[in-house]
């Protein structure tokens, strides 16, 4: 059953109703003859299936713990090792070096680098039209994202009110602490490899220790440029998860992080452009359409309606009008 009309240049976004009348995550895209789904759980057998599971990156609001399951899934290789190791199960689709171009029946989509995580990837293809369309997922890196009519993107520090999203990345702060002998609170996927990675790049070559999945994930992803690590020690510089930094050794502790709500002192460290970012990251794509689908929150509103207001035909995942079972 579907509802609505269509968007200019016969491509639709869709939003699946699942068997308890709920929406299922995030959103598909139709055109042509095709429908791709977008950073959302695996369809039932017995609704309508998606020519491709487009999984941007392997964190859990985008959903490749569900559509890994599917042989229909498309993740980079680094994504699709992510998610194996995440969630200890194998991963079913396709996959492909960040950069690459596949084909996805007669469709080809290229991929394109978002440094959001190590593997997170951005999608484009065009329609027989020739409209052009760019899916981003999350991203800090806009520069090698090609230009767009229809783009689909996130809006996590999209609300131009809220002044926690404009920021930059303490740097200096976290060189500061690195020098303090500090150990550092980070997401086990995504925080924790940009931490080493920094650790690394500011010239620390000993031993790191880390928490286990951390540990697992930043050797598996990194590989011989994650240098020396090891599990949580008691030299001082360890980088374990949030939770667990209560039970690493020494009194210097910071969360990485852009959260106001944390027991420990924080350094403002994003995988995220802030509001200023998105806005020059749009004008770089230069689309003539924008749909703002995450998160699933007031901020893609908000952004979706600043947008507008610049002039720009824009909507987000919540005013979507067509449904399908």
């Amino acid at each position: 059953m579907e509802e609505g009309m269509k968007s200019v240049g016969g491509i639709e976004p869709l939003r699946r109703i699942n068997s308890r009348g709920n929406f299922a995550p995030h959103l598909s895209i139709r055109f042509d003859s095709h429908l791709f789904s977008i950073d959302t759980s695996r369809a039932p057998k017995a609704c309508t299936q998606p020519d491709a599971y487009l999984i941007t990156h392997a964190h859990s609001d985008h959903h490749g713990k569900s559509a890994m399951n599917s042989p229909r899934a498309v993740a980079s290789v680094q994504t699709a090792r992510a998610l194996e190791i995440r969630y200890e199960r194998e991963y079913m689709g396709r996959i492909f070096e960040v950069g690459e171009s596949i084909m996805v029946g007669e469709v080809r989509v290229d991929t394109h680098p978002t440094g959001h995580t190590i593997g997170s990837s951005a999608f484009s293809w065009q329609t027989e039209s020739g409209e052009r369309v760019l899916v981003t997922g999350d991203v800090k890196d806009y520069q090698q994202l090609p230009r767009c009519d229809y783009l689909v993107t996130e809006a996590n520090y999209g609300d131009p009110y809220d002044p926690s999203c404009i920021f930059e990345d303490d740097l200096a702060g976290f060189y500061e602490a690195l020098e303090e002998g500090a150990s550092f609170g980070a997401y086990a996927f995504g925080k924790a490899q940009r931490a080493v990675a920094l650790m690394r790049a500011m010239g620390y070559k000993d031993e790191i220790g880390m928490d286990e999945k951390s540990l697992v994930l930043t050797q598996e992803l990194m590989g011989d440029l994650a240098g020396p690590l090891t599990p949580v020690n008691g030299s001082g510089f360890n980088v374990v998860t949030p939770w667990s930094l209560h039970q690493v050794p020494g009194r210097k502790k910071y969360f990485l992080t852009g959260r106001r709500d944390s027991s420990y002192p924080t350094i403002q460290l994003s995988d995220h452009l802030d509001f200023r970012g998105l806005m020059r990251m749009i004008e770089h794509v230069s689309p003539r359409e924008v749909l703002v689908y995450h998160p699933a929150s007031e901020r893609a509103g908000l952004l979706a309606h600043h947008l507008q207001q610049c002039g720009l035909e824009t909507t987000c995942l919540e005013l979507i009008e067509r449904f399908m079972q």
